[in-house]
């Protein structure tokens, strides 16, 4: 199987990773790729949300799977110029994609399909804002209605900052707040079938002990042993089988992957969010733990094929990934600045580094590009072990500013250990 996958994050370094494990994959590309992909996959230089540039180059490189990491492609609509060219896609089309292209939407959607979720209200002026507020009270949640990069949401007891984001954004959703701790369950989906991948937890906020701003996240692991008994079965019941049937009786077949962000609330589990690609970071754990070659399962949501999947192998262990973000991430973060020590992290037994915001600077050297720069991944039997790993790994690499959380995976980690 030749593949292309779109995007140039960490998201999709780890997809490139784990389809290049794939004996199946015989060709790998990447548009635009990374510095850090480029080991493992050519690199093209187009624009991923062009859709007619997409279908040329994987026509031209005769791709049998296109895989669209990011959600700005998706709700563009490139799933579709692709499909339309006969030219197996992994990703939904763009109706289905709305699922996270428009929070509003995906209320009224899971309000038709009877999903368990957060009250909420669909407010266009800065006076139904403050109505929203006032009803809901404090936490109060603010989401942008549009795409934002995982940036959008604003979670906050200070009523002037939840307003100001209401003001930004312009049409946001504003919901009540949902108690309990937030876990990501990844579930691909040819339409009919539904296959889930293991829960994981990532780490939004920018600083220890879940201060500081919101970001895109900071970190994440799997898995979750810490998790309800049952919980995968019950969310499959209650929300991807309503979900994805929902959406088919509107028409639109959902093909790919449904990302249900979920809180654990008093009163059971409760979609916080839907995304419709792999959550970044927590696709850099799951990818890790996955043994069946990805290539193949991927080709099976669009083919319709999910249902002949009855089981997938998983590894043993745990996955913990840190991200290393540029200084003045998530505001304004510094660009151009040399990374260093990338070899001495890679060399870290049971541990590795994807690129996330890099780019080739002077003489081939590798410098910073956006806000998250790295991902660095520690495997090991335990999550302490995987954590320990990551850390030291971590430890190696040099960037002048850049910053990374202290606490990912530790409350686990002390759970699983019974400390």
């Amino acid at each position: 199987m030749k593949a292309l996958v779109l995007g140039g994050g960490g998201r999709e370094h780890a997809l490139v990773r784990a389809l290049s494990l794939d004996p199946g994959v015989t060709e790998l590309h990447c548009a635009p790729g990374n510095p850090g992909i480029s080991a493992l996959a050519d690199n093209h230089v187009i624009n991923p949300v062009d859709g007619l540039a997409v279908t040329e180059l994987a026509a031209r490189i005769r791709a049998e799977l296109v895989v669209i990491g990011p959600e700005a492609p998706l709700v563009a609509g490139v799933a579709d110029a692709l499909r339309d060219r006969g030219i197996p896609v992994f990703g939904p089309d763009r109706e289905a994609a709305r699922i996270e292209g428009s929070k509003a939407f995906a209320k009224e959607v899971m309000q038709a399909a009877g999903v368990p979720t957060a009250r909420a209200r669909i407010c266009r002026t800065p006076a139904q804002a403050a109505e929203a507020l006032d009803a809901f009270g404090p936490p109060y949640v603010v989401k942008d209605d549009g795409l934002a990069a995982g940036k959008g949401v604003v979670v906050t007891e200070d009523r002037a900052e939840a307003e100001r984001h209401a003001r930004e954004c312009g049409r946001v959703v504003v919901e009540e707040y949902l108690d309990g701790p937030e876990v990501s369950l990844f579930v691909l989906s040819d339409g009919v079938h539904a296959i889930p991948l293991p829960a994981a937890q990532d780490f939004k906020r920018a600083h220890e002990g879940g201060t500081g701003p919101n970001t895109g996240g900071m970190g994440a692991y799997a898995p979750l042993g810490w998790a309800p008994d049952g919980l995968t079965e019950q969310v499959m019941n209650e929300v991807v089988g309503p979900t994805i049937r929902e959406m088919a009786k509107r028409g639109h077949r959902y093909q790919g992957l449904l990302y249900v962000g979920l809180a654990l609330t008093s009163g059971g589990p409760k979609v916080v969010e839907f995304n419709a690609r792999f959550g970044d970071p927590e696709a850099q754990v799951v990818l890790d733990r996955l043994a069946t070659p990805v290539g193949t399962l991927l080709q099976a949501a669009d083919t319709g094929g999910l249902g002949s999947i009855t089981s997938l192998e998983w590894r043993n262990g745990a996955a913990v990934t840190v991200v290393l973000a540029s200084e003045g991430y998530p505001g304004s973060p510094a660009k151009g600045d040399t990374v260093g020590g990338l070899a001495e992290a890679d060399a870290v037994d049971g541990a590795y580094v994807l690129h996330a915001g890099t780019a080739w600077g002077p003489d081939r050297t590798i410098v910073s590009s956006g806000g998250r720069v790295l991902n660095v991944v520690g495997t090991g039997d335990s999550l302490a072990a995987a954590r320990g790993r990551a850390y030291e790994a971590l430890s190696k690499i040099e960037l002048r500013g850049s910053f990374h959380r202290t606490d990912i995976a530790e409350e686990a980690a002390a759970k699983e250990s019974g400390a």
